[in-house]
């Protein structure tokens, strides 16, 4: 009787930690304890300094582990409002805008960070993929090429310009894509390959 007790007094006790961890994110907006303490402790910073770069960056970076990125965009946006030159502010915003398929929101922004970093292949990628999304994928494919010119081994680049190819049905250079990837990643060459033959059938 004894073992059956402590039992359910331990079920018990999961439960009530469990619904003192919803309320504490919904309260909050974000997740675990520490997540929380930090949270409170940036936003105490911003309060007395709204031109804290590094704290809004830093809520933003909570709010995108918490999955809320509308939240993560408004962040971000109070980042770049300081210092417009803030790269991974641009490209943090630009994947959050995708993540909330607003990919022509995307494209202006890493547009606008291309002025700062055109030498920044992850950039260039990103701005691929964006325009992959909203059907431009001329300019999805040119982007992608500058990407892996500038990062030969940028093994998902390689990934996603095949992925274009097959977009436009151009085989032919899909293929020619995978045989330059199996040299960088091969599993990332495996999965290609496997689009392709699907494609082919």
């Amino acid at each position: 009787m004894t073992f059956f007790r402590c039992i359910i007094l331990s079920a018990v006790a999961c439960i009530a930690i469990v619904a003192s961890c919803s309320r504490e994110q919904e309260a909050t907006g974000v997740g675990p304890s520490e997540d929380k303490s930090v949270f409170e402790e940036q936003k105490a910073l911003v309060a007395k300094d709204p031109k804290n770069e590094d704290a809004w960056y830093h809520i933003a970076d909570l709010y995108e582990r918490a999955g809320l990125y509308a939240e993560e965009v408004d962040a971000l946006n109070k980042v770049l409002e300081i210092n417009p030159a803030h790269r991974y502010a641009y490209l943090k915003l630009g994947t959050a805008y995708s993540r909330l398929d607003r990919h022509e929101d995307a494209i202006k922004v890493y547009l606008k960070a291309k002025k700062y970093y055109a030498a920044y292949a992850p950039l260039h990628n990103n701005l691929g993929v964006a325009y992959g999304r909203t059907g431009k994928v001329d300019q999805e494919i040119r982007e992608l090429k500058k990407a892996i010119s500038l990062r030969p081994s940028y093994a998902t680049a390689r990934y996603n310009l095949g992925m274009a190819y097959l977009k436009k049905g151009d085989r032919k250079a899909a293929l020619a894509v995978h045989r330059d990837l199996e040299r960088y990643d091969t599993t990332a060459a495996k999965s290609l390959k496997q689009e392709i033959d699907k494609k082919g059938k």
